[in-house]
């Protein structure tokens, strides 16, 4: 891990940003060096060209990594017994408040959401402040979906998952709109309501102003297809499931989910594992709607932590599934313990060239094309359109399970209901979806937010033979607002 000291300087035109306890300041930190771009230097205070405003944007997307965390708090890992020692992993594997501040960490991603917010407010002044703002509709519209996702990803990891009954009541996060010009402000929790009352209105307004010809790589940034799947996600999450249908259809071309997905039965199977590194969060991969780097070390230790993917773990989440059929996805591991899917790698940035030292990153895919399908079989489910999911969850298992033949792998209600012995229709698909997700995002911290969703208990048990549980209303599922935050009147969360 690397330290790094940068000094803002500023110009007239537009005010600086100051970040305050929310963020602090680490607006440019992170290595010096972020793995798809150079950070812009002081010039950068200077926005007065939709360029310049789009290099700032480039730092309107958090830099840091949710999956170490929220991977072992899921039912997705057990104790190995041995392993790498990494208080990100078993902190959060006790159930325990995170005594970690770097990265990896919640409040590295408390810090790193808030400075994009930070970076996003700054772009959006400056668009209001042009001389002609209609030439930068397509970086405001940018700057309010940044906005919206840092604020949306805070609310659920830091605060309860949405809940209409409730949502007016449970306290939610600071939901920041405009540039900080003091160190130290005071901000308001507010409700979990008001946050997604106020990520949405940030969706919409921008979601009509994103265009694809911005970017020279779309899938760096809130394209077209991103912003859709961001819209499936937020009404999946706040339960307005034909919206998160309607904005599933308008994701993609003529509705072409098929030739965007993962090729795991088909291009993946015949590649090795840093074949499959190199492609699996690459912008050249069509299934990744968007992808961001963060400094993490998970592409170094993740499958060889102690509190990690196991034998018994590998053995339930992609042994036997509703198809009949075989997953596709390619297991390797390290040792005789540490499983892992070839997925995420680390990329080492030095901080110069001839340095020994520098910061590892992770590249992420924030949104997928198999997000937007789960999306939509989920509120087809919910809306009792059983054949709708079925379409959708066969035309999954066609580019998932290995020699895949629709005579003998395709899925059928009767199907779902005898494998999980669930009668009800809506039922049996959504437990078919979740264990779908499982095995698709296993190693990507996807699980958690879905346990969160339908408050699902889980257990772990150590070596010790002690038994962890983590009940629908424990407080303890919600990670810890940063300490430095009360001084900000943040109040944290309760324990």
């Amino acid at each position: 891990m690397s330290t790094c000291y940068i000094t803002f300087t500023t110009q007239r035109k537009i005010k600086p940003v100051i970040i305050g306890v929310l963020a602090i300041t680490s607006l440019l930190a992170g290595g010096c060096k972020k793995y798809l771009e150079q950070v812009p230097d002081s010039t950068w205070t200077d926005l007065s060209t939709p360029a310049k405003v789009s290099k700032l944007l480039g730092t309107a997307y958090p830099q840091a990594s949710y999956i170490t965390m929220c991977e072992a708090m899921s039912d997705n890992v057990g104790d190995k017994g041995v392993g790498i020692y990494y208080r990100p992993n078993q902190d959060a594997y006790a159930f325990n408040d995170i005594q970690w501040i770097e990265e990896d960490s919640p409040e590295a991603y408390w810090k790193a959401c808030y400075t994009a917010i930070a970076a996003a407010n700054q772009a959006l002044t400056a668009c209001e402040k042009a001389a002609d703002p209609s030439a930068y509709k397509h970086q405001r519209g940018e700057a309010l979906l940044a906005r919206a996702y840092a604020h949306f990803m805070l609310v659920n990891i830091f605060a309860k998952s949405y809940d209409a009954a409730t949502a007016a009541n449970d306290p939610g996060i600071p939901y920041v709109t405009v540039p900080e010009t003091v160190v130290i402000k005071q901000y308001e929790r507010k409700t979990v309501a008001y946050v997604y009352d106020m990520v949405e209105k940030d969706l919409l307004s921008g979601l009509p102003l994103i265009s694809d010809d911005a970017y020279s790589v779309p899938r760096y940034h809130f394209n077209q297809s991103a912003a859709y799947a961001f819209a499936t996600r937020f009404y999946l999450f706040k339960k307005d499931y034909p919206k998160v249908i309607a904005y599933a259809d308008h994701t993609f071309s003529n509705n072409d989910v098929a030739n965007n997905m993962r090729q795991w039965n088909g291009t993946y199977a015949s590649m090795s594992p840093a074949q499959i590194f190199d492609l699996y969060a690459n912008a050249s991969e069509k299934a990744n709607l968007l992808i961001a780097e963060a400094p993490s070390l998970w592409g170094r230790n993740g499958g060889r932590m102690r509190y990690d993917l196991d034998y018994v773990h590998e053995a339930q989440i992609l042994g036997r599934n509703v198809t009949g059929g075989a997953w596709s996805y390619p297991l390797y591991y390290y040792g005789s313990q540490d499983y892992f899917v070839p997925k995420l790698t680390e990329y080492f940035v030095k901080n110069s060239v001839n340095a020994t030292i520098g910061q590892p990153y992770v590249m992420t895919p924030l949104f997928t094309t198999e997000e937007v399908l789960f999306n939509r079989a989920e509120a087809n489910a919910w809306l009792n359109n059983t054949s709708a999911v079925l379409a959708d969850l066969n035309l999954f298992a066609s580019k998932r399970i290995r020699n895949y033949n629709a005579a003998q792998h395709t899925i059928t209600l009767s199907a779902m209901q005898q494998f999980y012995g669930i009668a009800d229709a809506r039922g049996a698909s959504i437990r078919t979806i979740l264990d779908f997700k499982r095995a698709e995002y296993l190693q990507e911290g996807q699980r958690w937010f879905d346990l969160q969703r339908y408050k699902m208990p889980v257990i772990h048990i150590t070596r010790e033979g002690q038994t962890l549980e983590l009940k629908a209303d424990d407080n303890r599922r919600l990670f810890q607002i940063p300490a430095a935050a009360t001084t900000s009147g943040i109040a944290l969360n309760p324990r």
